[in-house]
Order: C-alpha cells, then structure tokens, then sequence
C-alpha cells in the first residue's frame, strides 16, 4: 500500500475509533449500560461521518489546520441532524444526556486529534531545513507536497536553468553544493528531470563532501500515469505504472458497497421484475432473459443477464435502462460492480482497442450497470472522437475511484432516468 493510501487509512481508522470511542465514554458517564442500539448509532454515526468527510476532503491532507476544523464541524452537524430526524422518524429512545455529550465530544476528540498530530509533526520535523535541486514542474509539487503533508518549509530552491518568475531560486547547483558545505540545510530533495542524468551524478558525487541528507525524486512526470503507487518487493521498491485502486482496502469497501446496494435494489425491485418479466412474456414468444458475452475484470470473459427487448415493450425498456435490472445479479455473483466503466461488446472491444490508446485499461476494474461516462453523455458511441472521450472519462473514474464518487454516479444515474422517463411519457402525449 502506497505512503498516500497509508496516511488515509489511519485518518479513517482514527476517526472510526474516536468517534465509537467518544459515544462509548458518554454512555459510561452517563452511567447507563450499553445497547444494541448505540450499536447501530456508533456505526450508523461513522458510515454517515465517513461519507461525509471524504466528500469535503478531509481525507486529502491540508496545510490549513483552520480549514480542517471547520471542515469536521460542518460534517459532524450533517450527522447530528440526520441522527435527530431518524430518532424522530423511528421513535428511537435514546438518552439525551448520553446522545448530548456525544454530540460536543465527537468533533473535539477528532479535532484535537488532527492537531495533536500536527504539533507532533512539527516536534519531529519542525527543525529541518529543506533544499530542492530542481525549480521545474517536479520540483514546485513535491515543495507543494512537503508543506501540505508534514507542515514543513522549504528553505530554497537550486537550479541552473531559469524558472518561471513566480519560483524564487536561491543559486544554481554550484551554489547549493557550498551551501550545503557550509551546514546552511539539514535534507536536500533532488527534483531533476530524467533527462538531466549527468547533472544529478555530478551533483551525487559532489554532495558525497558534505554530511546533507540527500533525496532522490524520481520524474515521473514523463510517464501517463493511472493510479500509480510505489510497492516493496523483497526489500527492491518498485513503481506500479498503471494500477487498480481496488487493490486491498479498496477493493473490500467496494466488495461491500456492490453487496448491500445489490441486495438493497434486488429486494426493493423484486416485485417490479416479475411484473417487468410478466410483460416481456406475454409481448414476445422467447424467454424473458438473454445473455450477452462481455469482457470483465482482466478482459476474463463474462456473461450479462438482460430483459428481452425485442418488442415495443423491449423498447420502453432499454429507453429507461430497465433491461439491466437483472445485472445485480452479476454483482452478486461478484462479475460486475453497480459503478465502473460500462461493459462493451466483444466485436466493440476488437474494432477499437487498437484505435483508442489504453482502451484495455478500463479492464482494470470491474465492468459496471453504470459509470462516470454515462452520466456524462457518453454511451454506445460509433465515431472514433467520441470512443476516446468515453475512455477519458471511464480513466477519470479508475483514477479518482471513492466511495464517494460511486454514490454520486448513483444518484445522477437515477436522476437522469426519471428525467427521461417524464420526458418520454410526456413526449407521447404531445
């Protein structure tokens, strides 16, 4: 698991526990035994938080400690009305001095925590004094990493090539190796490009003349990369180039999401199905389902289930995306997701894999009822311009995959439907 992947999972383990953590203290103080119902308060609590925080970034690490408080605030107030509406709607009885001095210690435990840390970063690393050989696009976002991950600063930026006007550089390289001679930095950051191999072994070579912590910043910058992360294998790092961010964690909170929301729809739409099945039969003599072949996870080959829709029935249909209600099955049989890039026909995948650079990538995860790109406009495109914007976004989703990001396609997917529905029905009234 990735340096990034790690400081996000301790950020969400940490809230997970103070926020259990805080409602367990406020029941023991409160002096009452504790229940399956603040049970399910402490869990309903920290999925709603969960959700709410990594909508408004809380798990991107910020430089701006203020921010990250108001932020906290503001979702942990979300939780709070959405638990007092749920008590009043299900008539739950909870004690209101226990759910009252959850509600204030909550957001003080999570907020002293962040700052807490942050002092700490600062006792650890406040004293280092920060050089970067390199002032290009390299050098200017590792400095943007450093101030915002650890709350540090950079003393100076070394270069011989000249910058942008807005990047002050203390001297070229020549001058950065007698600073460092001189003691003025602790740590130095090499942030060359690829191309400039010469100069970085000369200036390895000559910092050997110095006792200056050296880093070495690999330009990546060069490669087009897809949820790259670094990897240890037997002690040799390694870089993943194109990557899944389903692997570990990841890929068990989407397992998860794919169970519940699969089982939610199939219990909820049970009823409509048979009515949907009942009327496929009795407008069309086949079946009332058909299976289509489709590359999955991989490219492994995989079979989805439809409605029947060869008939004006069928139409109406496909016009809704009814036809795909029995896909949950696929989810459940863990085939597909109900989020990803949308599942292209076998004849579709051989016509444009050649034509459409890193179309196979999309394979990295599983084929979903609905995307990123369908809700954005894209589906069942024939010309090659619309092909590569497709695969654009169904990367933009691979990349910036959340849990998050699964709901909001989910609600914009049921949205556009009804939409089209009105707009259908009302169409043929006209």
């Amino acid at each position: 698991m990735s340096g990034s992947h790690q400081s996000t999972l301790i950020q969400i383990l940490s809230d997970t526990g103070l926020l259990a953590g805080t409602l367990w203290l406020s029941v023991y103080l409160s002096g009452y035994p504790w229940s399956d119902k603040y049970s399910i308060a402490a869990l309903g609590g920290v999925l709603l938080y969960y959700l709410l925080a990594e909508m408004n970034g809380l798990y991107m690490r910020s430089a701006n400690l203020s921010w990250e408080l108001q932020q906290i605030a503001w979702s942990w107030l979300w939780v709070v009305l959405v638990f007092l509406l749920l008590a009043f709607v299900t008539k739950a009885e909870y004690s209101r001095q226990v759910i009252l001095t959850w509600f204030v210690l909550a957001p003080l435990a999570v907020g002293l925590w962040r700052w807490c840390f942050r002092a700490f970063l600062r006792q650890v690393f406040g004293s280092s004094r920060i050089a970067i050989a390199g002032a290009g696009d390299l050098g200017k976002r590792l400095a943007q990493i450093i101030e915002s991950h650890q709350g540090l600063s950079i003393i100076s930026f070394y270069d011989d090539k000249r910058v942008e006007d807005s990047i002050e550089v203390r001297g070229n390289l020549e001058t950065l190796i007698q600073d460092a001679k001189n003691g003025q930095m602790d740590c130095i950051y090499i942030a060359l490009p690829m191309s400039a191999e010469k100069r970085i072994k000369a200036l390895l070579s000559d910092l050997t003349d110095t006792a200056v912590v050296v880093y070495m910043i690999p330009d990546l910058f060069i490669f087009d990369l897809l949820h790259s992360r670094w990897q240890n294998i037997a002690g040799l790092p390694i870089i993943s180039i194109y990557g899944s961010p389903l692997d570990g964690i990841g890929g068990l909170l989407k397992r998860l999401e794919d169970l519940i929301m699969s089982l939610f729809i199939l219990l909820v739409m049970a009823i409509p199905m048979c009515i949907i099945g009942l009327g496929v039969k009795l407008t069309s003599p086949g079946p009332i389902l058909f299976r289509q072949q489709r590359y999955g996870l991989a490219g492994q080959k995989i079979w989805l289930w439809k409605f029947c829709t060869s008939t004006p029935f069928g139409q109406f249909l496909r016009r809704t995306s009814l036809d795909k209600l029995p896909q949950f099955i696929n989810v459940l049989l863990g085939q597909m997701s109900i989020v990803g890039p949308r599942p292209h026909s076998i004849w579709f995948n051989q016509q444009f894999r050649q034509r459409t650079p890193k179309y196979m990538l999309r394979h990295l995860v599983k084929p979903g009822i609905t995307g990123w790109a369908e809700v954005n406009g894209f589906g069942g495109e024939t010309k090659l311009t619309q092909i590569k914007t497709h695969i654009a976004y169904d990367l933009y989703y691979i990349e910036n995959w959340s849990l998050w990001l699964d709901i909001k396609i989910v609600i914009l997917t049921i949205l556009k439907g009804c939409f089209l529905t009105i707009g259908n029905f009302y169409g043929k009234k006209k």
